[in-house]
């Protein structure tokens, strides 16, 4: 029996043994004698992912990617599946519309349980998706249904800036920026703003708003233990639940504000004025962006679930709400730091009419070339954006990729390439007077192919109706030192949605 015991331990020890030397020879292929064993890359690459990993953990991936193409070129290995593309024609590759590498299942890590128009991995839950959106989201629609109110939440927040500059002597456009975009974001959508001006208050949400960048870092790192039944007894990651459960509810609780508003308008309207300008204003219930998805119905005659509109105005709210602020605050920031740009942007502000349209600031050309110099420098959305390589595989840059390889095209880099923008950290708008070829094809502060930013047009009304009416009210801005505020409140902080450092920017006038 001792005999067959120590037989049995044998067996066990060598089996044991063999995994180990198979799983050490699969390494020691995909290292030096696999596909990407010829990428160059950190020598730690072909083995592990975790210095990846930590600095998406420390919101330092962006700075990662960079250091990396700077050392090693345009394609560099960051894990043993994994890669960093940072060329303009890597870029169109990637993104092509034609024949668009999917995203990869690293989107799934967003909200666990959780498939919206954003993070979803399935071109048709996509399309279908991004299809009711589309109409309400174009610019025809966006200038002729909802442009009034946008520009009355705008007059607000500069009244509000206006008066902390007349009481206090300074202004945080950073969280006036902040509130503004998400009162438009929660009208729009949904029909009723989050009064967030009004209020002058940093409440939950916004708290929520601003820790989710954080908790998010923890989710992209960990997502497997992020959405385990366990991580409510881990620090930090039930932290991250809460956020999590509250967005939903504050998802949740729009989407019932607005069929409370509908159904109070269809109970005081005729059915014809129903949705009409005349019933809007007499019940104070206007169309929405998402009108048409809690109507919709698919070819198969099937309406979108409560999960989907949930899941879809979960992220429609952090979308909406942080992006062109983040813009804003760093295109301010950026003007007031340089006196010849703020003056030829003021001149030109100045020679409007008094009641400008948004084709007047579409033909304005020193203010699109500014607002296309911030989204270059500091696009909100710069991190990585991983692609799945089609099965048939491709080649970028002169190296051969197996299909499904993960590539990452990681905006903060490509626009800083100085081979395709001369001195890339300099704040330089008249760069896009004429522009070539490869920098028209790097730039993609919304994304690119077929995932595009579905909320693109309403970002340039934002940003270009919030330039207009920042700098005529405000034509000798200057950032404040008020307060201990200094560029170091500037610096950039990426957990996949950039953020200045301070989170806020003062500003005298």
């Amino acid at each position: 029996m001792e005999s067959l015991t120590l037989t049995s331990s044998g067996i066990a020890a060598l089996v044991a043994t063999g995994g180990v030397v198979l799983l050490l020879g699969q390494k020691l292929y995909e290292a030096y004698v696999g596909p990407l064993s010829k990428i160059p890359g950190p020598w730690y690459a072909p083995w592990t992912d975790l210095v990846n990993t930590y600095c998406a953990l420390t919101a330092q991936k962006h700075l990662y990617a960079l250091r990396l193409h700077e050392k090693y070129g345009p394609v560099v290995r960051i894990g043993p599946n994994e890669l960093l593309v940072n060329s303009a024609a890597g870029a169109a590759t990637i993104h092509q519309v034609k024949r668009p590498f999917l995203k990869s299942a690293w989107y799934k890590k967003f909200l666990p349980g959780v498939e919206n128009v954003f993070n979803t991995i399935n071109p048709e839950f996509h399309r279908r998706h991004r299809r009711l959106l589309a109409a309400p989201l174009s610019e025809s629609s966006l200038q002729t249904v909802f442009l009034p109110r946008i520009e009355a939440h705008f007059d607000l927040a500069i009244s509000k800036m206006r008066h902390d500059i007349d009481t206090q002597g300074s202004t945080d456009v950073a969280k006036w920026f902040l509130f503004l975009t998400t009162d438009v974001i929660g009208e729009l959508s949904f029909g009723d703003s989050f009064h967030m001006l009004e209020r002058n208050e940093v409440n939950q949400y916004i708290r929520d708003l601003q820790g989710h960048k954080v908790v998010r870092g923890l989710r992209l790192a960990f997502g497997s233990i992020a959405s385990s039944p366990l991580s409510r007894f881990l620090p930090g990651f039930s932290a991250l639940r809460k956020v999590n459960e509250r967005n939903r509810m504050y998802a949740t609780q729009s989407i019932e504000r607005h069929k409370a508003l509908v159904e109070k308008q269809q109970q005081q309207q005729d059915p014809e004025k129903a949705g009409s300008d005349t019933g809007a204003k007499a019940t104070g219930v206007y169309p929405t962006l998402f009108q048409k998805m809690y109507k919709a119905n698919d070819e198969d005659g099937e309406t979108l679930t409560s999960k989907e509109l949930v899941d879809d105005a979960g992220i429609f709210i952090i979308a909406g709400s942080d992006t062109s602020s983040t813009t804003l605050t760093f295109l301010v920031w950026a003007v007031c730091r340089h006196p010849e740009i703020q003056k030829a942007l003021v001149d030109e502000l100045a020679a409007l009419p008094e009641s400008y349209t948004q084709q007047d600031l579409k033909d304005l050309k020193f203010l699109n070339l500014v607002i296309q110099e911030t989204l270059r420098l500091y696009a909100a959305a710069p991190s990585a954006l991983p692609r799945v390589v089609p099965p048939s595989g491709v080649e970028i840059d002169g190296y051969s990729l197996p299909g499904g390889s993960v590539v990452n095209t990681t905006t903060y880099a490509l626009h800083r390439d100085e081979m395709i923008f001369p001195d890339p950290n300099k704040f330089n708008p008249w760069r896009w007077e004429n522009p070539t070829k490869e920098m028209k094809a790097a730039w993609m502060p919304f994304g690119g192919g077929t995932r595009t930013c579905v909320g693109i047009h309403l970002a340039y009304i934002e940003i270009r109706l919030g330039v207009a009416r920042f700098f005529r009210e405000f034509p000798h801005a200057r950032i404040s030192t008020r307060e201990g505020m200094s560029d170091d409140d500037m610096k950039e902080v990426v957990f996949f949605l950039l953020s200045p450092k301070g989170k806020r920017c003062l500003v005298e006038a």
